[in-house]
């Protein structure tokens, strides 16, 4: 990899404490709002927050970008103001206090994700084969955080968290001043038909449910997933090591993603994602007791979304070329994680106490599994 031309350790240095906050809040954030004694709905429309402004906010933000020309002043302001609206969480617990704090957070944090991975595409050009090994870093990130915070927690108290989810914002915005934006502006790039003739594209179409679909079916094990191994019995330790092994099986797909891609193609990868989705979140909702199984199941990780990730974003970055980049990693965002996360994660907080955790899982399996079913037929061979 050529390192004088490719901002590697700025990059990965972004991605290791962007994610590091990702592995500190997405786990825990959720067993802290159980403690101030919020029932499931309420702890679900919190955590959808997130999912709400990515339903926007990345497409809003990335309409900015392109039109300004440059994306890495917006990354620092994003990340500069997502710090000063994280603090207001150390000013009061209520629920709609929080609901204001974490609204506010959301709109600014959830765009950034998209303007990077931009940023790092426009870096790479066509050397796209290099993707995995700088956004392995930020799985890295994900593991320390999500293990060293599995401990700490037990020792330290629930109150820990919150300094160290504000340590690592400041760490992200500080990091941020490192980031340079791809040599030329983004009005130099060339790009291929209109905004609107992409997306009417049938293979566009196909990709975006798809991604709707698995961002859906994410959505109860994210807003859930800690709160149901607690409850059976697990150590917020072995909780945090779950997470991390996940991601560890995440990190070695993206070292592996530049053969894969070679042997199997995208449109195989993302049907194998989607169908061990499948797999995975029907094991989890019936088989939480049997320790291998759910061992098994986060191993899956790997599938679900380190080899999804890489392959959706290498679609979009087919599909949405020059001045259209940052809106198509926006819209991406924005369908998935956005729209289709915050449906999974509402309708996780109706069906938990209802229908129980068993079936509110396997109703996230249903929504992989459509996901492979559009895919398969709308999506054309590579």
């Amino acid at each position: 990899m050529p390192q004088t031309q490719l901002p590697y350790w700025r990059l990965s240095g972004f991605y290791f404490a962007y994610f590091g906050f990702v592995g500190a809040f997405t786990p825990f954030w959720t067993l802290y709002l159980k403690s101030l004694a919020f029932n499931a709905f309420q702890i679900a429309v919190l955590m959808s927050l997130f999912q709400i402004a990515r339903s926007f906010s990345p497409s809003l933000w990335g309409w900015v970008a392109d039109h300004r020309g440059h994306r890495v002043p917006i990354i620092r302001f994003l990340a500069g103001a997502s710090l000063l609206a994280y603090i207001g969480v150390f000013f009061g617990t209520s629920f709609y206090w929080l609901f204001a704090v974490m609204l506010t957070l959301s709109f600014f944090w959830s765009a950034s994700l998209p303007l990077i991975e931009a940023v790092t595409l426009g870096h790479l050009g066509e050397r796209f084969e290099h993707y995995g090994r700088i956004r392995l870093w930020g799985s890295i990130g994900f593991i320390v955080a999500v293990i060293g915070l599995g401990y700490a927690l037990q020792y330290l108290g629930m109150m820990a968290l919150l300094w160290v989810i504000m340590f690592l914002l400041l760490v992200v915005w500080v990091l941020s001043w490192r980031l340079s934006d791809p040599p030329g502006a983004i009005h130099h790039e060339e790009h291929q038909g209109s905004w609107w003739a992409i997306l009417r594209r049938r293979e566009v179409i196909a990709l975006l449910g798809a991604c709707f679909s698995m961002s859906a079916a994410h959505g109860v094990y994210y807003t859930f997933y800690s709160i149901y191994l607690v409850d059976h019995g697990y150590s917020k330790g072995i909780v945090g090591w779950l997470w991390g092994l996940g991601v560890i099986c995440e990190i070695m797909v993206f070292m592996a993603m530049p053969q894969l891609t070679v042997r199997f193609g995208l449109r195989r990868i993302m049907l194998a994602s989607l169908f061990l989705a499948f797999v995975r979140f029907f094991v989890i909702g019936w088989a939480v007791d049997i320790w291998w199984l759910i061992v098994f199941a986060q191993m899956l990780h790997a599938a679900t979304f380190g080899s999804y990730h890489a392959a959706a974003i290498a679609l979009v970055h087919r599909y949405f070329k020059g001045k259209h980049q940052s809106k198509g990693q926006g819209l991406y965002t924005s369908i998935s994680y956005g729209v289709g996360g915050t449906l999974g994660a509402l309708i996780s907080g109706f069906a938990w106490e209802d229908m129980g955790p068993g079936w509110t899982f396997t109703a996230s399996a249903l929504c992989a599994m459509l996901g492979f079913v559009i895919f398969m037929f709308m999506m054309q061979e590579d």
